[in-house]
């Protein structure tokens, strides 16, 4: 969890208020990145920006945003003109109202943060209305301004906190009535949903978050490394984020359902962290061109 919250103010329901802060509930991994190289050179390429009637290059410090109100016509915006619409950071996040948690689909659901009592003071009433609101099986919905926008939230009970989701308008989820009309006249035959409830119920499980592994990047991790090899080139086994707490917890959470959680199968994963040059006879005898192509990818850092 990030160190610095994005937000502080308070939580309010009516005249009970406490201070909180918000906190980034992911972050980024290191994902595989890759550039354009020119494949003479073994170079990469350089993006340039450019007027795309002068063929000009410009500096990006330089340019300024405008709104396209009519083909290939723009009117210009400011620094001022984009303040005047900013909406007033309130450091407040009082609760609007509580819907039930099923009145809500998932596909409204946006970026997640976690909603922590922020300081010693107010910790019992955090304490209290997270309880409450756990109790009544609802999500509270409120707004709150991130990064200049404002922001419908709903807030629920989490562990031992509480979770905050930023939500899509309505106007951004694609409507999908055209799509599944041809499907609402399908009846199935009983027995043969019957058959499939029992199949269901056979593979029903725990979740595990291991299962969401994205096996795609993991497979182009291996062709990454074999290729490397292939050039000759050492490669460094990443040094892996020590995730022991998460493990013992959800190996505690499976526990405590009377579950014995199976031995984990981990796939040891390796990415390329620098890359030294193999030099050796074959550097020796290639064409001038192809081995200063080779030595300048082999001495480039992966990015």
């Amino acid at each position: 969890m990030a160190e610095r919250p994005i937000w502080r103010g308070h939580l309010r329901l009516a005249l009970v208020s406490c201070p909180v802060a918000l906190f980034n509930a992911r972050h980024e991994r290191a994902a595989l990145r890759f550039h354009f190289i020119n494949p003479e050179t073994g170079h990469r390429v350089k993006m340039i920006t450019q007027d795309a009637e002068t063929g000009q290059e410009l500096s990006r410090r330089d340019l300024v945003k405008g709104y396209e109100f009519k083909k290939e016509h723009y009117l210009i915006m400011t620094d001022e003109d984009f303040e005047s619409a900013r909406v007033e950071s309130s450091g407040v996040m009082t609760i609007d109202k509580f819907v039930p948690a099923s009145s809500i689909d998932p596909i409204f659901y946006d970026s997640s943060y976690y909603l922590v009592p922020d300081g010693d003071a107010g910790k019992d009433v955090y304490a209290v209305l997270r309880e409450a609101i756990r109790k009544s099986g609802r999500i509270a919905l409120s707004r709150v301004v991130i990064a200049r926008r404002e922001r419908a939230i709903a807030l629920m009970p989490s562990e031992n906190g509480m979770v905050v989701h930023t939500l899509y308008e309505e106007r951004d989820i694609n409507s999908p009535k055209a799509l599944f009309e041809r499907a609402a006249d399908l009846k199935p035959e009983a027995d043969m949903v019957q058959l499939a409830t029992q199949l269901i119920d056979r593979q029903t499980g725990v979740y595990d978050p291991a299962d969401m592994e994205d096996r795609y990047e993991a497979k182009l991790r291996a062709v990454i490394e074999a290729k490397l090899k292939g050039e000759g080139i050492d490669v460094e086994a990443e040094e892996e984020p020590d995730r022991g707490n998460v493990i013992d917890l959800m190996a505690a959470l499976k526990k405590s359902l009377g579950q014995t959680p199976p031995a984990p199968e981990r796939t040891e994963k390796k990415a390329p962290k620098k890359a030294a040059a193999s030099r050796g006879k074959a550097d020796d005898e290639a064409p001038p061109r192809a081995a200063a192509a080779s030595a300048k990818r082999a001495t480039r850092k992966r990015a």
